[in-house]
């Protein structure tokens, strides 16, 4: 689903008067936002982290990208307003999407901001609709979308579209690697970050349609040596797969100090496997990519195999997926691109940024052709048996700040569209985003892969979504 992706939006300026902003802590801070964000100025948003996010100055640099992907936010409506909290109705200032900005801020003189979130909401029914295309036209629109942004360089990947088995679009634009002059082929790998997570969970259905695995089971069923007692004794592989164990994330200040000595998922345990729960298992719903290596060590306890090598053999081989791994960084890759992330206003390599090598949680790399072979396999059947499959594709768990007609599933996102439920998954991170829906309804497969950062791949996607035939 989008949420790896969901800070990253992009909003439409509308001539209409800004709605009065409430006068209270939180009205303050929303508007200094808004304000700073908007303007698009180093200076002055560098003055707004410094007051309202002191711990927050790393940031200066994702929301200058922010602005220069997106323009800036048009205020529609303020939606909740408390004290210390406000939910705003937002829209792109270039494009289609409306999200949800959610702001909480503390009880202090200045107050500061203890969250921050933005999450892409449906269209409003007040709101003027984005005209629905044929499917031909939708194509045709998407395929100009990406070439005009291409050309303003806010994207650059491979884009596929597939109708009915067909694939009707299928094209590479911008540059794998800048300093070498390197343009994006369809034989160009992207890394595809928390993609993996479909992977992960169809190993585990596979699994659990073999008998070896119980989605009933505690962790420790599986680890019975696992550090933490609650973790291993309350969290069950539902739990994993659905995000709802409360298991948290691995992107800590402690990771970043282990970054590059983090080389298999058993050296994640040994990170945060004393780490307790977040939250009582089945309660709530809450990202986890720590969830999703464990599901990982899983595979590997009960196939005796390394994640690595079964995912391989098991989804890879037999989808023909011949150009999707996890290798090291340190592994020669000849087609994997450079990701490249803004910095100081300007595109540079995020090889700081990566880890070790990919995981079951994401970070490795794939081609869109391959994504596309994913889907096919995984639709028909052949990775995973049908009782599985619609219990992968369907909601398994939800959460208040998910729009509105989404859910999450087994290792996928689900949703309610007008086009009929779509499912499929997103990845995101400084210099990489990619996404991959299915529209099971009409036989459609998009599959967009970018390596800048968010939202270059999503827009795209979403761009689609818009655009193509309702029924």
């Amino acid at each position: 689903m989008r949420l790896a992706a969901a800070f990253f939006l992009s909003l439409t300026l509308s001539a209409a008067p800004q709605p009065a902003i409430p006068d209270t802590k939180a009205g303050a801070v929303l508007t200094a936002w808004l304000d700073a964000f908007n303007s698009g100025d180093h200076a002055r948003l560098s003055a707004y982290l410094d007051k309202y996010e002191p711990d927050h100055k790393d940031r200066l640099d994702q929301l200058m990208n922010f602005h220069d992907q997106t323009g800036g936010f048009n205020l529609i409506r303020i939606e909740k307003s408390e004290p210390l909290h406000v939910e705003a109705l937002v829209k792109e200032r270039g494009g289609d999407n409306f999200a949800l900005l959610k702001l909480d801020v503390s009880d202090s003189n200045p107050p500061s901001v203890t969250q921050l979130n933005l999450h892409i909401v449906p269209r409003p029914p007040d709101q003027a609709q984005t005209p629905r295309l044929t499917f031909d036209e939708a194509v045709k629109a998407l395929d100009a979308k990406a070439a005009d942004l291409a050309g303003q360089d806010k994207f650059s990947g491979d884009v596929l579209i597939a109708h009915h088995g067909q694939i009707v679009l299928e094209k590479a634009y911008g540059l794998a690697d800048r300093d070498k002059h390197l343009s994006n082929t369809l034989d160009t790998q992207f890394r595809i970050g928390s993609m993996n997570k479909m992977f992960t969970a169809t190993a585990i259905l596979q699994l659990v349609g073999e008998g070896k695995i119980d989605l009933a089971a505690p962790l420790g069923k599986y680890l019975p040596d696992y550090p933490n007692h609650d973790v291993a004794t309350k969290v069950t592989i539902r739990n994993l797969l659905t995000h709802t164990g409360g298991t948290g994330d691995i992107f800590t200040p402690e990771y970043d100090k282990h970054r590059l000595e983090v080389r298999e998922l058993a050296d994640y345990v040994k990170l945060f496997g004393s780490r307790g729960l977040e939250f009582e298992p089945g309660s709530q719903w809450s990202y986890s990519n720590y969830g999703f290596i464990l599901l990982g060590v899983v595979i590997e306890k009960v196939s005796g195999v390394s994640y690595y090598e079964y995912v391989r053999k098991h989804i890879f081989e037999p989808a023909g997926m011949h150009a999707t791994d996890s290798l090291p960084e340190t592994d020669s890759v000849p087609n994997r691109s450079v990701g490249y992330m803004r910095k100081d206003g300007a595109w540079v390599p995020n090889t700081d940024t990566l880890p070790w090598r990919g995981s079951s949680a994401g970070g490795g790399y794939s081609t869109v052709g391959d994504l596309f072979r994913f889907a096919q396999a995984l639709s028909s059947g052949k990775l995973v048996k049908p009782d599985l499959f619609a219990q992968m594709t369907s909601k398994q768990a939800s959460a208040p700040e998910m729009p509105a007609g989404e859910g999450y599933g087994f290792g996928m996102g689900i949703s309610d569209e007008p086009q009929g439920k779509r499912f499929g998954h997103g990845g995101g991170a400084p210099g990489m985003n990619g996404e991959l829906q299915i529209y099971p309804r009409s036989d459609t497969v998009i599959a967009v892969l970018s390596n800048l950062d968010p939202p270059a791949a999503s827009r795209l996607s979403d761009f689609f979504d818009e655009r193509m035939p309702a029924r």
